[in-house]
């Protein structure tokens, strides 16, 4: 009998019950089924500890657990990608042998901190990528043999690290540069590597063209004037410390500016202005209040057409001589005489001069004047008449549009720079120039040899193709192409090295003038 005030259980509600039971008890086991199991990719045979893996196409992204060796052989693949064995952190034997393998990861082995035996063997590989090392500690045993590595300046980084590190490397040798050929990389030195380079890239735009650019210094800053063709306004710009650029500082106003020359003559600054029209002047700087003011006129009867102007000191009196490239016009000398310029000298009436340079060789004075007209011509200075007279015809050479000098180890050297043909190099041979090397300039109106450090280049202006920076290669005595640039009908170059910063400024005729920073590079370091 039932109990007063209970009830029976009907049989559905008992079956539901059991139902509910029944499938949370399902439910249970499928929360605790065991994870499969990575079985062995098909191209590799595997046992309990390691895996050999041939003919395969790509690196196989599982294994099963536990592997601590893997050897990969006549692999489908050349490249080997950055962290392609990371999913397999337990490994400490990996040989991938007698491949094709060309090329590497610096990441690759990214994540194989427990690696001790390591085989690149017998596989195409011409270079390391630096660093490629970097993430193992206990790296032991590293075999490199049977592979074509090429000993420059990007092995240069291996060399170092086998000579500092631990790790046990068998034999490997050069296959190339010639002269490293068949060499033992571990004979090699890192200095046995020349990796340090250069590089002129462009640092600041300037948005006008000019026809001549010179640097100077004055009251502790560095400055740069720019004869600009469009305004004919000589403008001065001024070096920012804290910016590192250069920035507008001052605009002398003239009709026709095609040279702007500074010069510091007791503490203070005068800036000769050659024009083509309306007759060239000499302004002096004035402090209070900050301007140029013209105090005097060249003379319009000598000076025609300027196309360029030099200054230097002759027996501690300061000159200046335009080189006048009219036909009716004649280049001429100016000296300071604590008031102003006054005529010198005239030189050379009648040949269209286009340039001045003056030097000092063996202790006598000497002025080259290129013409348009005729082969440059050398004048001496004579010191009992204060007078330059003429010297010597430099070579048959006609066309020369510019010489510059430079001097490498107290040699003496010449570049012309000609439009039409080849520019030469010439050097001084006690009583003659020696021609010694012919570079290629078509359309070549400025020439400009600089130094920056150890290094002496010449820059070889272009109005048709690119301009070219070479480099003076001491073994061959004689300049290695070094950079093209891509700069407009350049006119004119100057270098100023500021905040440890190597600046060269190019004015272009046709496009904007261009600052370039000279970047030191280091080619191991890539």
């Amino acid at each position: 009998m039932l109990n007063a005030g209970s009830r029976r259980v009907p049989g559905w509600l008992k079956l539901l019950s059991s139902l509910c039971l029944l499938l949370c008890l399902v439910g249970e086991t499928g929360a605790k089924r065991v994870p499969k199991i990575p079985r062995c990719p098909t191209t590799c045979s595997c046992t309990k500890d390691s895996a050999f893996c041939v003919d395969t196409k790509t690196i196989p992204k599982s294994f099963p657990p536990g592997i601590i060796s893997l050897t990969m052989v006549n692999a489908a693949f050349t490249t080997i990608p950055e962290g392609a064995f990371s999913h397999l952190h337990l490994l400490q034997f990996l040989f991938i042998e007698n491949n094709d393998i060309q090329a590497l990861s610096k990441h690759t082995f990214r994540g194989l901190k427990s690696l001790t035996h390591l085989s690149l063997s017998n596989n195409n590989l011409q270079l390391l990528p630096r660093e490629l090392f970097k993430y193992f500690d206990i790296l032991t045993d590293l075999d490199l043999r049977g592979n074509s590595f090429r000993c420059d300046c990007k092995i240069k980084w291996l060399v170092d690290w086998m000579e500092k590190s631990n790790t046990s490397v068998p034999a490997i040798y050069c296959a190339s540069p010639f002269e490293f050929q068949g060499r033992r990389i571990h004979d090699l030195t890192p200095r046995d590597f020349n990796c340090i380079s250069a590089d002129f890239a462009v640092y600041e735009t300037f948005p006008f063209q000019s026809v001549s650019v010179e640097s100077y210094e004055f009251n502790d800053d560095q400055f740069v004037a720019f004869a600009q063709p469009d305004t004919g306004f000589c403008t001065l710009f001024v070096w920012d410390h804290v910016e590192m650029v250069f920035r507008m500082y001052h605009n002398i106003t003239s009709r026709s500016a095609v040279y702007c020359k500074p010069v510091v003559i007791n503490n203070t600054l005068y800036m000769v202005v050659a024009q083509l029209f309306g007759g060239s002047h000499i302004y002096k700087w004035e402090e209070d209040p900050q301007r140029f003011v013209k105090i005097q006129d060249i003379d319009t009867t000598r000076v025609r057409k300027p196309n360029f102007v030099e200054t230097f000191q002759l027996d501690d009196e300061w000159y200046f001589a335009v080189a006048d490239s009219s036909k009716a016009g004649s280049t001429s000398i100016y000296r300071w005489n604590s008031n102003g310029f006054y005529s010198h000298q005239s030189l050379h009436p009648w040949h269209r001069d286009t340039h001045v340079e003056f030097l000092d060789v063996e202790g006598k004075q000497r002025l080259i004047l290129s013409s348009a007209s005729q082969p440059p011509v050398v004048y001496q200075w004579n010191r009992s008449l204060r007078q330059f007279a003429f010297h010597s015809q430099i070579t048959e050479t006609a066309d020369v549009q510019m010489v510059k000098h430079f001097w490498v180890r107290k040699v003496l050297y010449l570049c012309l720079t000609r439009f039409i043909g080849d520019s030469k190099i010439l050097r001084w041979e006690g009583q003659r120039y020696v021609e010694i090397q012919t570079l290629p300039s078509r359309g070549s109106m400025a020439v400009y040899p600089f130094i920056v450090g150890p290094r002496q280049y010449l820059l070889l202006g272009s109005d048709f193709s690119f301009s070219r920076v070479y480099l003076w290669d001491d073994l061959t005595q004689r300049f290695q192409l070094f950079q093209e640039l891509n700069m407009r009908a350049p006119r004119a170059f100057s270098l100023v090295s500021v905040d440890n910063k190597d600046i060269l400024l190019a004015a272009s005729f046709k496009g904007n003038t261009l600052a370039y920073q000279h970047l030191i590079v280091d080619l191991s370091a890539k």
